[in-house]
């Protein structure tokens, strides 16, 4: 996009640039997509379907989340302050998953319609018996608004899109718990604060919330701080940092770490077709709730094993990129495409989300049982395809 430029910056837009971001457009937003460096100017180079100019730099990215810790600017996402009495069973109602639960716990979940497909992706944060925070993807802002919106009516609870009010900074990577304790009195101990806990904590001067969770596959926090301190609050963990060799880390980065944990993205991988079933989320689905679209999927669950089913997929070459629309087959017949896809740089390969579909049902042996190969740019590559995450299957690292 080279028109209607800089409508929208994060309140860190300026020290991103000075560590030599390369922007891009996020739903009117300029996000990091790769950083050049401190002082050089980041320059796409030839356009090509091959590797970039600057695949060093996004590789560099990857590792340093996966092996040390990272920095992401993610001010962009969608954020939504639902608060009064009837808050907490409203949210129970369009959420698949258990939302009402704990205060000061994080819920992965989704919302269906009455189809049982899928509406929404999002996290449900509950502040307090009568106020939770739910953030979603910058695509499906203006969608997730107004469903909360109707759902709200004639109930006592409101919606306050707080997106631009409350910056949101990712701290990700094995060594993340390390550097926010350098800077906080909150006990960040796996004991004290295990994975999906959300509570406000102290950085210097300012209060942020502080949410264990990640979408990158590693220990990590997601820091939710009032826009007036996100300068101050990002450079004490720049500052802090030196001494954990802190890595700027932009979105394309973020993508190929997502990837390679097989972690879904709404209006990529998946969308309002898919039923979180065939998408691989029943594990985020309570079925002991009334939510909305409760009746459709527990259909589907009990007309038999899925015919169709979202799996990852990796190409065994390591040269050959994805991006999305590959022909996946099997046994050389052609059964789905990649809906989207990035560079595993840990996994060694491109590493892809595919929908396939078959006469039968569709699982780890009929996985197994096949020859799969990717048609890229013409020619088929022999590939590796699961259901199970190949990164960290048994999520051992976002827990430690």
């Amino acid at each position: 996009m080279t028109t209607a430029r800089g409508v929208k910056r994060s309140p860190l837009h300026d020290r991103l640039a000075a560590q030599g971001a390369y922007f891009r457009d996020v739903s009117g937003w300029e996000a990091a997509d790769w950083y050049a460096g401190p002082g050089v100017s980041a320059e796409i180079g030839e356009l090509t379907w091959a590797r970039p100019s600057w695949f060093g730099a996004w590789e560099r990215e990857h590792h340093a989340i996966r092996e040390g810790v990272g920095l992401m600017d993610m001010s962009f996402m969608a954020k939504f302050l639902v608060q009064g009495p009837d808050a907490g069973s409203v949210l129970e109602h369009v959420s698949a998953n258990r939302v009402d639960g704990e205060t000061g716990s994080i819920t992965y979940t989704q919302w269906l319609n009455n189809r049982g497909t899928i509406e929404a992706d999002l996290t449900v944060t509950k502040l307090a018996a009568d106020r939770f925070l739910v953030v979603a993807s910058d695509t499906a802002h203006r969608h997730v608004e107004a469903w909360l919106s109707r759902h709200c009516e004639e109930r006592q609870a409101w919606t306050t899109d707080v997106t631009s009010g409350i910056a949101q900074i990712n701290i990700q990577g094995p060594r993340s718990r390390e550097l926010l304790q350098s800077l906080t009195s909150a006990d960040l101990s796996n004991a004290a604060f295990p994975f999906r806990t959300a509570r406000e904590i102290d950085l210097g001067f300012a209060h942020v919330l502080c949410v264990r969770i990640t979408y990158v596959g590693e220990l990590g926090y997601e820091l939710f701080v009032p826009s007036e301190q996100a300068v101050y609050v990002y450079d004490l963990l720049v500052e802090a940092g030196e001494r954990y060799e802190l890595a700027h880390v932009g979105l394309k980065a973020l993508s190929s770490l997502r990837m390679e944990k097989a972690y879904r993205d709404y209006g990529h991988d998946i969308d309002n077709t898919d039923s979180p079933l065939e998408a691989g989320l029943g594990f985020a689905i309570d079925w002991s709730t009334d939510f909305v679209g409760h009746e459709a999927v527990t259909a589907l669950k009990e007309s038999g094993p899925l015919r169709r089913r979202l799996v990852q997929v990796r190409l065994l070459d390591p040269e050959p990129l994805m991006f999305h629309g590959e022909v996946v087959s099997r046994d050389g017949v052609e059964v789905g495409y990649v809906r989207a896809a990035s560079y595993g740089h840990t996994l060694g390969g491109a590493v892809g989300l595919a929908m396939v579909e078959a006469p039968e049902a569709v699982t780890s042996q009929w996985l197994d049982s096949g020859a799969w190969t990717v048609e890229v740019a013409g020619t088929r590559y022999v590939a590796e395809v699961s259901l199970r995450p190949m990164y960290d299957p048994a999520n051992a690292r976002i827990r430690a």
